[in-house]
């Protein structure tokens, strides 16, 4: 009997599965809980990031990907196994599983992806699709047609930009930066500034509570606590919008200078087509607020965010997965089969 099909977006902070003929039917951190002495799995995804820096010294939370690639495959394979039997319970089952990966991933790392995969219970063969393909299907462009097609996906630990044409990708730049690298940005600022350190989940509130690319219409303020450097006591101390802003400054203009540098090599009449389409933005760091207006500015093209920039990727994996004969073409290794 075969196993209900998956297109599983395995991001570096975020793993999503999408099922056949369901829609999406789980959305979970991808982090695991792990015995320091044996490695054994205690806890994934929330219950993982319930734990998440309060952990004794037996016990690390670990996330198993780094900069959208797999770091740890035991940890990964135990991470994506608990996933599937979350939504495909059937022990004796073994579905066919779609997996998004970034572009220009190399082919080590294209295998250990199929190994989780298939380690997971997938059936042979174990297709890829690359990330920015799946973002620009997932928020509805005809990246089959002769017209292009630009999409940014700002994930937790890789942003992905490129143009698509004729269900190929014609010039792309991908960023091992993310989300994750917003959050170091806020930790580094808060210590070199305040002489506090923060925690990895209060960095976190704090970027989405005050962080901006762009100038807000009301500048902002909070409090925020942790350790003081000097006496290892807490402490609290006042941030504002303008701070993070700055805090946030190098990565957010790394994500431009990939923006600019991909339409730079994108062929004149293609960015003919985008200028009249627009650059879509995509993935978690997307809600960054300001950035699509800071990459209009910087760009001079017309920027959209999809509804629910974080789910774009999974949605076109999905719609992958549900057309598996038709979509066929813009799977990895495809063109060079």
């Amino acid at each position: 009997m075969g196993g209900r099909d998956l297109a599983v977006d395995l991001g570096t902070a975020t793993t999503r599965i999408y099922v056949r003929g369901r829609g999406i039917v789980l959305e979970e951190p991808s982090l695991v809980a792990v015995a320091a002495a044996d490695r054994r799995a205690l806890a994934v995804g929330t219950d993982a990031k319930r734990m998440q820096g309060r952990t004794p010294a037996h016990i690390e939370v670990v996330g198993p990907l780094q900069a959208g690639v797999i770091a740890d495959l035991d940890v990964c394979e135990r991470m994506l196994r608990h996933f599937v039997e979350q939504v495909n319970p059937r022990r004796f089952s073994r579905p066919r599983i779609l997996v998004c990966v970034p572009s220009g991933i190399t082919a080590v790392e294209q295998r250990a992806v199929q190994e989780a995969a298939e380690s997971a219970g997938a059936r042979r063969p174990v297709h890829l699709v690359e990330e920015p393909m799946a973002a620009a299907i997932g928020v509805g462009l005809p990246v089959h047609q002769a017209a292009g097609s630009m999409v940014v996906v700002v994930g937790g630990g890789r942003t992905e930009v490129a143009v698509v044409s004729l269900g190929g990708i014609v010039a792309s730049q991908s960023l091992r930066l993310g989300g994750v690298d917003l959050d170091e940005a806020v930790i580094g600022w808060v210590k070199k500034h305040h002489g506090v350190v923060l925690g990895e989940r209060t960095a976190e509130e704090i970027k989405l509570l005050l962080g901006s690319a762009y100038p807000p219409e009301e500048e902002a303020a909070a409090e925020v606590t942790g350790r003081d450097l000097v006496s290892g006591l807490p402490r609290t101390v006042v941030t504002s919008t303008e701070e993070m802003r700055e805090a946030l400054e190098e990565p957010v203009s790394a994500v431009v200078d990939a923006v600019k540098l991909t339409l730079d090599r994108t062929p004149p009449d293609l960015a003919a087509d985008i200028l009249d389409r627009g650059i879509s933005l995509t993935g978690g760091g997307a809600l960054l607020p300001g950035l699509d207006q800071r990459l209009a500015d910087e760009t001079g093209m017309p920027v959209v965010i999809s509804g629910n920039p974080c789910h774009a990727v999974v949605r076109g994996a999905g719609h992958c997965l549900e057309r598996l004969d038709q979509c066929a073409g813009v799977f990895v290794g495809a063109r060079s089969a």
